[in-house]
């Protein structure tokens, strides 16, 4: 199907997308013009996962979890604990409080590439939707609230198993739910700049083998970034996930994150930097 696919829009979509928003004379680096359009788009996204949001939930959370038990009871029965800052966390908590983290991440990264591409380019919704008067930029906004949206379900999803596991009783997990949703965010954003500039399902393995795979093992979702080599931990240390994992994981064992604003305003400049570039390299694809 998508070698089939064409890989521009249909001439009425772009003629219309110039006649509008004048890509002939405006910058597709321009700034983002949005407005409250970009809500019956999320909506429409909403309504039509709705109809799915069991098998959809149960697809999310079943990997993991198995990485949770596999990782947690198993090794967790051979590590017993890992120590982290001086204190002895056990290794089951330790990695709780890091996949869900990486949850959030793998969750809104699948719905803004697979799940937004199939919208774009395959069914062709876009187009359908710009013929309304809502515009491009707005389109991309609820696309990237919608895969934050559902990685932060499917966070909440994990947190209440791992409550019935009783892997964590901290009174400060509910202030991790704002810090799952900015990872969802940033990494929509991220995301979304591959969308952009796929030609076919297949470019997204590039992503996930060269970027999120060696992210979340560098990331301390598995063991503490101390057990890097220094240089290989300054590295690490500036990546979306570490800084996500540092924000989550002491609200797990019912602590204040260290630093807290640093890590907030890291995942923040991902995010903005990520759907400003999302956001031009899709005006740049709907133009051709």
């Amino acid at each position: 199907m998508t070698d089939t696919a064409q890989d521009t829009p249909p001439a009425e979509s772009r003629k219309r997308y110039r006649r509008v928003w004048g890509d002939a004379t405006q910058s597709p680096w321009r700034l983002p013009k949005l407005d409250g359009t970009f809500r019956p788009v999320f909506m429409r996204n909403f309504l039509v996962w709705r109809k799915l949001a069991i098998p959809s939930l149960v697809g999310n959370i079943a990997e993991p979890l198995i990485w949770l038990v596999a990782f947690g009871y198993g090794m967790g029965a051979l590590v017993g604990s890992v120590t982290l800052n001086g204190t002895a966390v056990p290794y089951l908590l330790f990695l709780a409080s890091g996949s869900i983290c990486m949850s959030a991440m793998n969750a809104a990264s699948f719905e803004a590439l697979y799940s937004a591409f199939s919208r774009m380019h395959v069914q062709k919704t876009w187009d359908g939707i710009m013929n309304a008067p809502v515009s491009l930029d707005n389109v991309v906004l609820a696309e990237m609230l919608w895969a934050a949206f559902k990685s932060l379900f499917t966070s909440t999803a994990i947190m209440l198993v791992m409550l019935a596991l009783n892997i964590s009783t901290s009174t400060h997990l509910l202030l991790a739910w704002p810090a799952l949703l900015l990872t969802g965010i940033t990494f929509s954003c991220l995301a979304l700049i591959f969308n952009a500039l796929a030609k076919g399902y297949d470019f997204f393995t590039y992503y996930f083998t060269l970027f999120l795979t060696p992210m979340m093992f560098l990331s301390g979702v598995f063991f503490p970034l101390t057990q890097l080599p220094p240089w290989v931990a300054s590295i690490a240390e500036a990546l979306p996930l570490a800084n996500a994992v540092a924000l989550v994981r002491p609200l797990f064992m019912d602590q204040w994150p260290a630093d807290a604003w640093m890590h907030v305003l890291i995942l923040l400049g991902y995010a903005v930097v990520g759907f400003w570039l999302a956001l031009a390299l899709t005006r740049k694809r709907f133009a051709m």
